[in-house]
Protein backbone atom coordinates (compact mmCIF):
# COMPACT_ATOMS: atom_id res chain seq x y z
CA UNK A 1 0.00 0.00 0.00
CA UNK A 2 1.37 3.41 -0.97
CA UNK A 3 2.44 5.88 1.72
CA UNK A 4 2.88 9.63 2.06
CA UNK A 5 5.17 11.63 4.35
CA UNK A 6 3.21 13.37 7.11
CA UNK A 7 4.40 16.97 7.22
CA UNK A 8 7.78 17.26 8.93
CA UNK A 9 7.32 14.21 11.18
CA UNK A 10 9.24 11.70 9.08
CA UNK A 11 6.31 9.28 9.44
CA UNK A 12 5.24 7.56 6.24
CA UNK A 13 1.50 6.98 6.47
CA UNK A 14 -1.10 5.38 4.24
CA UNK A 15 -3.50 7.84 2.55
CA UNK A 16 -6.36 6.38 4.61
CA UNK A 17 -6.31 5.94 8.38
CA UNK A 18 -8.74 4.21 10.70
CA UNK A 19 -11.01 6.64 12.57
CA UNK A 20 -12.37 5.51 15.93
CA UNK A 21 -14.96 8.18 16.75
CA UNK A 22 -17.96 5.94 16.11
CA UNK A 23 -16.63 2.93 18.05
CA UNK A 24 -16.75 4.96 21.26
CA UNK A 25 -20.37 3.83 21.49
CA UNK A 26 -23.37 5.53 23.02
CA UNK A 27 -24.03 7.23 26.37
CA UNK A 28 -22.13 10.41 25.57
CA UNK A 29 -23.03 13.66 23.84
CA UNK A 30 -21.58 12.90 20.40
CA UNK A 31 -22.14 9.16 20.26
CA UNK A 32 -23.23 7.21 17.19
CA UNK A 33 -25.49 4.80 19.02
CA UNK A 34 -24.76 1.35 20.46
CA UNK A 35 -21.54 -0.32 19.36
CA UNK A 36 -20.39 -3.91 19.81
CA UNK A 37 -16.84 -3.91 21.22
CA UNK A 38 -15.95 -7.13 19.44
CA UNK A 39 -16.95 -5.62 16.11
CA UNK A 40 -14.87 -2.54 16.88
CA UNK A 41 -11.73 -4.54 17.63
CA UNK A 42 -12.31 -6.69 14.52
CA UNK A 43 -12.59 -3.50 12.44
CA UNK A 44 -9.22 -2.25 13.69
CA UNK A 45 -7.58 -5.62 13.12
CA UNK A 46 -8.97 -5.80 9.58
CA UNK A 47 -7.80 -2.28 8.78
CA UNK A 48 -4.24 -3.12 9.80
CA UNK A 49 -4.41 -6.46 7.98
CA UNK A 50 -5.35 -4.59 4.79
CA UNK A 51 -2.31 -2.32 5.18
CA UNK A 52 -3.66 0.78 6.93
CA UNK A 53 -0.87 1.91 9.24
CA UNK A 54 -2.39 4.58 11.49
CA UNK A 55 -5.32 4.92 13.86
CA UNK A 56 -6.87 8.21 14.89
CA UNK A 57 -8.71 8.40 18.18
CA UNK A 58 -9.39 10.90 20.99
CA UNK A 59 -9.79 10.74 24.73
CA UNK A 60 -13.32 12.10 24.51
CA UNK A 61 -14.63 9.45 22.08
CA UNK A 62 -16.89 7.38 24.30
CA UNK A 63 -15.32 9.25 27.24
CA UNK A 64 -12.21 7.09 27.15
CA UNK A 65 -13.78 3.94 25.72
CA UNK A 66 -12.49 4.37 22.17
CA UNK A 67 -8.90 4.66 23.40
CA UNK A 68 -9.39 1.55 25.52
CA UNK A 69 -10.60 -0.41 22.49
CA UNK A 70 -7.70 0.84 20.37
CA UNK A 71 -5.30 -0.25 23.11
CA UNK A 72 -6.81 -3.73 23.28
CA UNK A 73 -6.82 -4.16 19.50
CA UNK A 74 -3.24 -2.98 19.00
CA UNK A 75 -1.92 -5.13 21.84
CA UNK A 76 -2.75 -8.25 19.84
CA UNK A 77 -1.18 -7.11 16.56
CA UNK A 78 2.23 -8.21 15.33
CA UNK A 79 2.53 -5.13 13.14
CA UNK A 80 1.82 -2.04 15.24
CA UNK A 81 0.16 0.94 13.54
CA UNK A 82 0.87 4.53 14.50
CA UNK A 83 -1.56 5.83 17.12
CA UNK A 84 -2.78 9.43 17.00
CA UNK A 85 -4.99 10.81 19.76
CA UNK A 86 -6.23 14.15 21.07
CA UNK A 87 -6.71 16.23 24.21
CA UNK A 88 -8.54 19.37 25.43
CA UNK A 89 -12.06 17.93 25.67
CA UNK A 90 -12.66 16.81 29.24
CA UNK A 91 -15.50 15.38 31.31
CA UNK A 92 -16.44 14.96 34.94
CA UNK A 93 -17.85 12.10 37.06
CA UNK A 94 -21.35 12.95 35.82
CA UNK A 95 -20.17 12.57 32.19
CA UNK A 96 -20.61 16.29 31.57
CA UNK A 97 -18.21 17.57 28.91
CA UNK A 98 -16.12 20.71 28.80
CA UNK A 99 -12.92 22.17 27.32
CA UNK A 100 -9.57 22.93 28.87
CA UNK A 101 -6.20 24.05 27.54
CA UNK A 102 -4.62 24.53 30.96
CA UNK A 103 -1.18 22.95 31.21
CA UNK A 104 -2.02 20.70 34.17
CA UNK A 105 -5.17 19.44 32.44
CA UNK A 106 -3.33 18.56 29.23
CA UNK A 107 -0.68 16.67 31.20
CA UNK A 108 -3.33 14.69 33.11
CA UNK A 109 -5.10 13.89 29.86
CA UNK A 110 -1.88 12.71 28.24
CA UNK A 111 -1.07 10.42 31.16
CA UNK A 112 -4.60 8.99 31.10
CA UNK A 113 -4.43 8.38 27.35
CA UNK A 114 -1.06 6.62 27.66
CA UNK A 115 -2.61 4.30 30.23
CA UNK A 116 -5.75 3.57 28.22
CA UNK A 117 -3.77 2.99 25.03
CA UNK A 118 -1.13 0.96 26.92
CA UNK A 119 1.78 2.61 25.10
CA UNK A 120 4.98 4.28 26.28
CA UNK A 121 4.60 7.26 23.94
CA UNK A 122 1.87 8.63 21.67
CA UNK A 123 2.96 8.94 18.04
CA UNK A 124 0.93 12.11 17.41
CA UNK A 125 -0.78 14.12 20.15
CA UNK A 126 -3.24 16.78 19.02
CA UNK A 127 -5.23 19.60 20.60
CA UNK A 128 -8.78 18.60 19.71
CA UNK A 129 -10.41 22.05 19.70
CA UNK A 130 -8.96 25.57 20.19
CA UNK A 131 -11.14 26.21 23.23
CA UNK A 132 -10.90 28.28 25.37
CA UNK A 133 -9.09 30.37 22.79
CA UNK A 134 -7.49 32.58 25.44
CA UNK A 135 -5.45 29.58 26.61
CA UNK A 136 -4.03 28.53 23.22
CA UNK A 137 -0.49 29.56 24.06
CA UNK A 138 -0.50 27.88 27.47
CA UNK A 139 -1.86 24.67 25.99
CA UNK A 140 0.63 24.59 23.14
CA UNK A 141 3.57 25.26 25.46
CA UNK A 142 2.57 22.20 27.48
CA UNK A 143 2.25 20.13 24.30
CA UNK A 144 5.81 21.13 23.41
CA UNK A 145 6.98 20.08 26.90
CA UNK A 146 5.34 16.67 26.53
CA UNK A 147 7.23 16.21 23.27
CA UNK A 148 10.53 17.29 24.84
CA UNK A 149 9.98 14.75 27.62
CA UNK A 150 9.28 11.95 25.14
CA UNK A 151 5.72 11.25 26.28
CA UNK A 152 4.57 12.13 22.75
CA UNK A 153 6.60 11.94 19.55
CA UNK A 154 4.90 14.66 17.51
CA UNK A 155 2.36 17.40 18.24
CA UNK A 156 -0.44 18.80 16.12
CA UNK A 157 -3.83 20.45 16.29
CA UNK A 158 -7.39 19.90 15.11
CA UNK A 159 -10.06 22.41 14.04
CA UNK A 160 -7.68 25.41 14.13
CA UNK A 161 -7.93 28.43 11.84
CA UNK A 162 -4.99 30.08 10.07
CA UNK A 163 -4.97 32.88 12.66
CA UNK A 164 -4.87 30.37 15.50
CA UNK A 165 -2.03 28.48 13.84
CA UNK A 166 -0.08 31.71 13.47
CA UNK A 167 -0.42 32.32 17.21
CA UNK A 168 1.18 29.03 18.26
CA UNK A 169 3.79 28.40 15.55
CA UNK A 170 6.35 30.77 17.22
CA UNK A 171 6.15 28.61 20.38
CA UNK A 172 6.81 25.28 18.63
CA UNK A 173 6.33 23.95 15.09
CA UNK A 174 2.93 22.46 14.28
CA UNK A 175 3.41 19.03 12.72
CA UNK A 176 -0.18 18.40 11.66
CA UNK A 177 -3.64 19.87 11.30
CA UNK A 178 -6.87 17.87 11.40
CA UNK A 179 -9.80 19.75 9.81
CA UNK A 180 -13.18 18.57 8.50
CA UNK A 181 -13.16 18.25 4.72
CA UNK A 182 -15.50 16.75 2.16
CA UNK A 183 -17.13 17.75 -1.09
CA UNK A 184 -19.98 19.09 1.06
CA UNK A 185 -17.53 20.97 3.32
CA UNK A 186 -14.84 22.41 0.99
CA UNK A 187 -14.21 25.74 2.77
CA UNK A 188 -10.66 24.88 3.91
CA UNK A 189 -9.49 24.99 0.28
CA UNK A 190 -9.55 28.80 0.38
CA UNK A 191 -7.01 29.67 3.09
CA UNK A 192 -6.25 26.75 5.39
CA UNK A 193 -4.88 24.20 2.90
CA UNK A 194 -2.62 26.71 1.10
CA UNK A 195 -1.23 27.85 4.47
CA UNK A 196 -0.48 24.25 5.48
CA UNK A 197 1.36 23.64 2.21
CA UNK A 198 3.39 26.80 2.77
CA UNK A 199 4.30 25.76 6.33
CA UNK A 200 4.81 22.02 5.57
CA UNK A 201 2.03 21.07 7.99
CA UNK A 202 0.66 17.60 7.36
CA UNK A 203 -3.13 17.58 6.87
CA UNK A 204 -5.30 14.71 8.13
CA UNK A 205 -8.87 15.40 7.10
CA UNK A 206 -11.83 13.98 8.98
CA UNK A 207 -15.39 13.23 7.87
CA UNK A 208 -14.48 12.81 4.16
CA UNK A 209 -17.82 11.00 3.76
CA UNK A 210 -19.55 13.55 6.01
CA UNK A 211 -20.21 11.06 8.81
CA UNK A 212 -21.64 8.42 6.48
CA UNK A 213 -23.78 10.72 4.35
CA UNK A 214 -21.66 10.02 1.25
CA UNK A 215 -20.88 6.38 2.03
CA UNK A 216 -23.45 4.99 -0.37
CA UNK A 217 -25.33 3.16 2.35
CA UNK A 218 -27.34 6.13 3.65
CA UNK A 219 -31.06 6.20 2.86
CA UNK A 220 -34.01 8.38 3.82
CA UNK A 221 -35.32 5.56 5.96
CA UNK A 222 -32.06 5.12 7.80
CA UNK A 223 -31.72 8.84 8.44
CA UNK A 224 -35.30 9.02 9.71
CA UNK A 225 -34.66 6.16 12.12
CA UNK A 226 -31.39 7.19 13.74
CA UNK A 227 -31.41 6.19 17.39
CA UNK A 228 -32.08 8.89 19.95
CA UNK A 229 -28.39 8.83 20.99
CA UNK A 230 -27.02 9.26 17.44
CA UNK A 231 -25.77 12.86 17.10
CA UNK A 232 -26.53 12.86 13.35
CA UNK A 233 -30.23 12.88 14.15
CA UNK A 234 -30.08 16.69 14.54
CA UNK A 235 -27.61 17.44 11.75
CA UNK A 236 -29.04 19.38 8.81
CA UNK A 237 -27.24 17.26 6.22
CA UNK A 238 -29.45 14.34 7.26
CA UNK A 239 -32.64 16.40 7.10
CA UNK A 240 -34.63 17.88 4.21
CA UNK A 241 -34.04 19.69 1.96
CA UNK A 242 -30.33 18.86 2.22
CA UNK A 243 -30.95 15.12 2.54
CA UNK A 244 -32.51 14.72 -0.93
CA UNK A 245 -29.77 16.78 -2.61
CA UNK A 246 -27.07 14.81 -0.82
CA UNK A 247 -28.60 11.49 -1.85
CA UNK A 248 -28.65 12.68 -5.49
CA UNK A 249 -24.94 13.45 -5.14
CA UNK A 250 -24.38 9.94 -3.82
CA UNK A 251 -26.03 8.50 -6.94
CA UNK A 252 -23.53 10.45 -9.06
CA UNK A 253 -20.66 9.09 -6.96
CA UNK A 254 -21.98 5.57 -7.45
CA UNK A 255 -22.05 6.06 -11.24
CA UNK A 256 -18.50 7.38 -11.21
CA UNK A 257 -17.23 4.56 -9.00
CA UNK A 258 -19.00 1.66 -10.72
CA UNK A 259 -16.62 1.26 -13.71
CA UNK A 260 -13.69 1.19 -11.28
CA UNK A 261 -15.28 -1.23 -8.83
CA UNK A 262 -15.42 1.53 -6.21
CA UNK A 263 -18.22 2.51 -3.84
CA UNK A 264 -19.65 6.01 -3.52
CA UNK A 265 -17.75 6.33 -0.24
CA UNK A 266 -14.45 5.46 -1.87
CA UNK A 267 -15.08 8.12 -4.53
CA UNK A 268 -15.86 10.68 -1.80
CA UNK A 269 -12.65 9.82 0.06
CA UNK A 270 -10.59 9.93 -3.14
CA UNK A 271 -11.99 13.40 -3.84
CA UNK A 272 -10.42 14.71 -0.61
CA UNK A 273 -7.13 12.95 -1.34
CA UNK A 274 -6.89 14.63 -4.75
CA UNK A 275 -5.83 17.89 -3.07
CA UNK A 276 -2.02 18.18 -2.84
CA UNK A 277 -2.16 19.58 0.70
CA UNK A 278 -4.01 16.56 2.07
CA UNK A 279 -1.75 13.82 3.42
CA UNK A 280 -4.42 11.43 4.67
CA UNK A 281 -8.11 10.95 5.27
CA UNK A 282 -9.58 9.56 8.49
CA UNK A 283 -12.23 6.97 7.72
CA UNK A 284 -14.33 5.38 10.43
CA UNK A 285 -15.36 1.76 10.56
CA UNK A 286 -17.71 0.10 13.06
CA UNK A 287 -17.04 -3.42 11.78
CA UNK A 288 -14.69 -5.24 9.41
CA UNK A 289 -17.12 -5.08 6.48
CA UNK A 290 -17.25 -1.27 6.65
CA UNK A 291 -13.46 -1.14 6.53
CA UNK A 292 -13.39 -3.41 3.50
CA UNK A 293 -15.90 -1.11 1.80
CA UNK A 294 -13.65 1.96 1.89
CA UNK A 295 -10.06 0.70 1.65
CA UNK A 296 -10.18 0.94 -2.16
CA UNK A 297 -9.89 4.72 -1.81
CA UNK A 298 -6.19 4.27 -1.04
CA UNK A 299 -5.33 3.43 -4.64
CA UNK A 300 -8.23 5.00 -6.58
CA UNK A 301 -7.59 8.28 -8.39
CA UNK A 302 -10.29 10.41 -9.97
CA UNK A 303 -9.75 11.62 -13.52
CA UNK A 304 -9.99 15.30 -14.41
CA UNK A 305 -13.28 14.56 -16.19
CA UNK A 306 -14.74 12.82 -13.13
CA UNK A 307 -13.67 15.68 -10.87
CA UNK A 308 -15.34 18.09 -13.30
CA UNK A 309 -18.59 16.10 -13.18
CA UNK A 310 -18.60 16.32 -9.39
CA UNK A 311 -17.77 20.02 -9.33
CA UNK A 312 -20.56 20.86 -11.76
CA UNK A 313 -23.06 18.97 -9.61
CA UNK A 314 -21.87 20.68 -6.43
CA UNK A 315 -22.38 24.13 -7.95
CA UNK A 316 -26.05 23.30 -8.53
CA UNK A 317 -26.72 22.04 -5.01
CA UNK A 318 -28.71 24.18 -2.54
CA UNK A 319 -26.53 26.10 -0.10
Amino acid sequence: MQKRELGNTGMQITPVGFGSWAIGGDNWQFGWGAQDDGDAIAAIERAVELGINWIDTAAVYGLGHSEELVGKAVAGLKVKPYIFTKCSMVWNDRRQMGNSLKADSIRRECEASLKRLNVDAIDLYQIHWPNPEADLEEGWQEMARLKEEGLVRHIGVSNFSVDQLRRIIPIAPVATLQPPYSMLRPAIEQKLLPFCMEQNIGVLVYSPMLSGMLSGSMTRERAANFSADDWRRNNREFQEPRLSANLELVELLKRIGAPHGCSAGEVAIAWTLRHPAVTGAIVGGRNAAQVEGVVGAVEFRLSAEEIGDIERFLVMMPK
